[in-house]
């Protein structure tokens, strides 16, 4: 890693969530300093309560206007708004939704324009974030319009498994209609180009699931795999990506058949997802795949349920920050090895 520390934007989701207990947590460690500059947008009022509500002594930081006076001896918080907020942990308020709003607004604005490396962000609360401003159904949707994405990739994270989605946050009934082969393949080519690029994989092997119980069964129970998937994976061939399937996804992952493969492509949101946190809960991360910049955050939601109880584990946020450096240094690597041919020329020399 550059001995020159990343400056890592990082928003603080919905106020009334786990979103800043886990941020105060993951910093308590000094350790964390040596591997990142950390920026919060947010409120020093408002995250001096949580503090207060963790007993958090060992938590400092001090404020800053701009992130270009961001030093990395401690963690820094730019105030996105000065005004006294009355909190109400645990619950989901219109209140919390437009906070979080103006963090995730100033830290997007700021990596627009080059003034931070990186961005992690805490949950936020999808529902109470809609606004004239906000209609999307989460950040991916909302950073792909904001950096005129023409699409992108949830892409689900732990150690050597990684889960990416066809359709994201859309309802169940809708799936089978807004599949098509051009979107799959579209998702693929993302997938693909991702794990060389941030992961450092030179040619991945994709599994692929089937949409129907076990992928059909012939056409037996759904004509999807035969009429979208599978001609789906012959362009895929055609466009030198190395895509298998389509697989049963019941057995799939309880098989332990994900681990012969770089990345699996689900077709929905829980059909990825289920097994991927019943495998990585708690220590997994979700990465963006498909924007010009890097965006991480944890595999977790608001925990309204625990907010305020000192019971929410920093583990996955942790793991996004750590994830957003190692990805954006692989990014860096690429860039420099496969892409100028002068250093490729002086390697082969070398060797």
């Amino acid at each position: 890693m550059s001995d020159i520390k990343l400056k890592v934007g990082i928003t603080v989701g919905d106020i009334n969530g786990i979103g800043i207990e886990v941020i105060i947590k993951t910093f308590m460690d000094p350790r964390m300093l040596q591997v990142c500059n950390p920026i919060i947008y947010g409120s020093a009022k408002v995250i001096a309560e949580h503090k207060k509500m963790l007993g958090a002594t060992d938590f400092n930081y001090s404020i800053i206007n701009n992130p270009e006076q961001a030093n990395g001896k401690q963690v820094q918080v730019i105030n996105c708004w000065e005004e006294d907020v009355f909190l109400e942990i645990g619950k989901s308020t219109a209140t919390g939704g437009k906070y979080a709003l103006l963090s995730l607004e100033a830290a997007t604005s700021d990596i627009k324009n080059g003034k931070i490396d990186l961005l992690v962000t805490a949950p936020i609360d999808k529902n109470n974030i809609q606004s004239d401003q906000f209609k999307f159904p989460g950040h991916t949707e909302y950073l792909a319009q904001q950096f005129e994405a023409k699409d992108c990739l949830m892409l689900l994270v732990s150690d050597n498994l990684r889960v990416g989605v066809v359709t994201g946050h859309i309802a169940l009934s809708k799936i089978s209609s807004l599949l098509s082969s051009e979107l799959i393949l579209k998702k693929l080519k993302i997938l693909s180009k991702s794990l060389q690029e941030d992961f450092g994989i030179r040619k991945p092997q994709i599994a692929v699931l089937g949409l129907n119980p076990h992928a059909g069964d012939n056409g037996l129970l759904g004509n999807e795999e035969e009429r979208i998937i599978i001609p789906a994976l012959r362009k895929a061939k055609e466009n030198s990506i190395m895509a298998i399937g389509p697989y049963s996804a019941d057995g799939f992952f309880g098989s332990g058949n994900f681990k012969k493969f770089d990345a699996v492509l689900a077709m929905y949101h829980d059909q990825g997802l289920i097994p991927f946190k019943t495998i990585s809960f708690g220590s997994g991360v979700n990465f963006t795949a498909g924007l010009p910049i890097i965006r991480t955050s944890p595999d977790h939601g608001t925990g309204f349920d625990i907010a305020g109880k000192n019971q929410a584990s920093e583990d996955s946020f942790r793991n996004a920050i750590y994830a957003a450096c190692d990805i954006y240094e692989r990014k860096k690597n690429y860039k420099e090895v496969y892409i100028n041919p002068l250093k490729i020329s002086h390697l082969k020399k070398e060797n």
